[in-house]
């Protein structure tokens, strides 16, 4: 059953002293009291090979996906997929050249009683792609038979892996792990990036690692690139101010409170998000795996991820990823219009545009296929007489 949340809750979860390195900034998450009875490991898959999960029984969502997390409570005949067009001579008995293909079933797969296999990241990726999946539920004359019949079939979105991101494996190497550290949040420039949370700390060691084999949003990406470091945040204790032994604590909680302060202006993009739109995935005894989706503000910053809750709401396990501009604008498309049905000029209305603007928003977010290509050209053509009556009035004055 699908609910609605404002923002993640991470109490229980105290933010410690942030480590920089280039331009990103780690914070870890310290958490007194661990999850005991939910625990999380890593089980590595080949990274050459190109996986296939089946998520319905005519749907299969295709990715490079170098791991997957087992969460445990109380020459051969392997098809593969050939890179690009190979011409070869027809005695030529040699194996063309491939990458590996590997079925996997499902998202989520109980693999015992109390043992449960998911893959961190594409269970929330899964959902954004699965977004309006169907298309249009009427078959409004703007809209192409294909996109009727196939819907938005397929999506494709794209990401960078960690090992990609300047400066973030010396980053992973060199930050220090503290005893009760139970996840981290990831900033890139100071913009919030990502956040991972495990049950417990030995958990986290052995997971730590794994954040280079995840996938990021272009941000990171270029961030990384173009920003080649950020100020540390530092507090000085007032002297003048201290006599005696509680007057240093008084001091020492002062900065303390500065700290997370400062924590939770740079992350309020997901502690104090909007509408969040929780579905569960699988319940495992008292824990239950969910996804979520913002919602998908383009003034605000987005993101999607999955956590883990136990029955009272505490969060046990959480993994997000920040959606670009782009990816915004897509998932706000798509949900305005199936707000309206799909008709094209009750949507323009709620985007406050008129039914062109709304074409050619579609045509740009990369939807321009799903409408008749009668329409698409009609909107571009007088796109560019409107532009070519601007470019002479400019001229005539």
């Amino acid at each position: 059953m699908t609910t609605v949340i404002e923002g993640i809750d991470l109490t229980g979860l105290t933010p410690g002293p942030a480590q920089t390195w280039g331009a990103i900034r780690l914070v870890p998450l310290l958490r007194r009291d661990p999850v005991t009875d939910l625990r999380l490991h890593a089980r590595l898959h080949d990274p050459d090979a190109l996986s296939i999960v089946q998520t319905a029984p005519r749907t299969a969502y295709i990715s490079f996906i170098p791991h997957a997390f087992v969460a445990t409570w109380t020459t051969d005949s392997t098809p593969a997929a050939a890179y690009g067009t190979q011409l070869r001579d027809s005695a030529d008995t040699d194996v063309p050249e491939g990458i590996r293909l590997v079925f996997r079933r499902r998202m989520a797969r109980r693999e015992d009683r109390q043992r449960l296999r998911f893959l961190p990241l594409h269970l929330a990726m899964e959902g954004y792609l699965a977004l309006q999946f169907g298309g249009p539920p009427i078959a409004w004359q703007e809209w192409t038979r294909q996109a009727v019949t196939r819907g938005l079939s397929p999506r494709v979105e794209a990401g960078y892996t960690g090992a990609a991101i300047a400066g973030l494996d010396d980053a992973l190497r060199v930050f220090e792990i503290h005893p009760d550290q139970c996840g981290m949040v990831l900033y890139v420039a100071d913009a919030l990036t990502a956040a991972f949370v495990v049950p417990h700390p030995d958990d986290y060691r052995a997971l730590h690692p794994t954040l280079l084999q995840d996938f990021y949003g272009d941000l990171l990406f270029h961030y990384a690139h173009l920003y080649p470091a950020v100020p540390d945040f530092t507090v000085r204790l007032d002297d003048t101010a201290v006599t005696s032994v509680a007057d240093l604590r008084a001091e020492l909680a002062r900065m303390d409170a500065e700290w997370q302060g400062f924590h939770a202006l740079l992350a309020g993009g997901l502690l104090a998000a909007g509408r969040l739109t929780v579905t569960p995935a699988h319940r495992m005894g008292r824990f239950t795996l969910a996804r979520f989706l913002p919602a998908f503000d383009p003034d605000t910053d987005n993101h999607i991820g999955e956590v883990i809750t136990d029955e009272t709401g505490r969060l046990a396990y959480l993994k997000t990823f920040r959606l670009s501009a782009a990816q915004t604008r897509r998932g706000h498309l798509l949900s305005q219009l199936a707000a309206h049905d799909w008709n094209l000029d009750s949507t323009a209305t709620a985007l406050r545009t008129d039914r062109d603007g709304l074409v050619q928003r579609l045509d740009r977010a990369g939807f321009g296929h799903l409408l008749r290509p009668d329409i698409i050209d009609a909107c571009r053509r007088r796109a560019r007489q409107s532009r070519g009556a601007l470019t002479a009035g400019d001229r005539h004055r």
